[in-house]
C-alpha cells in the first residue's frame, strides 16, 4: 500500500509533521519515519488503529485526542 508523504508544518518554534494512519503492519515502518524527523510527541486524533506501546518503546510519547462528535478523519 503506498501512503502520501509526511508534510511538515512549521510555525514559530513549533514543528508538526502530518501523516497518514498507520496499522499494525505498518508500524515499524511508520515508527522508524518517526525519528528520522525526530518526533518525541505523537498525536492521535482519529480512532486508534494501532497499539501504541511499540511507538512508546521507541521513546515518543503518544497522545489521544480522540474526534469530536459528528467529526470525521479523512483517508
Amino acid at each position: 500500500m503506498n501512503c502520501p508523504a509526511p508534510v511538515e508544518i512549521s510555525y514559530e518554534n513549533m514543528y508538526f509533521l502530518i501523516t497518514h494512519n498507520p496499522t499494525n503492519a505498518t508500524l515499524n515502518k511508520f515508527t522508524e519515519e518517526l525519528k528520522k524527523y525526530g518526533v518525541m510527541t505523537l498525536v492521535r486524533v482519529c480512532d486508534a488503529t494501532y497499539d501504541k506501546a511499540p511507538v512508546e518503546k521507541e521513546g515518543i510519547h503518544v497522545l489521544d485526542w480522540g474526534t469530536c462528535a459528528g467529526c470525521t478523519c479523512f483517508d
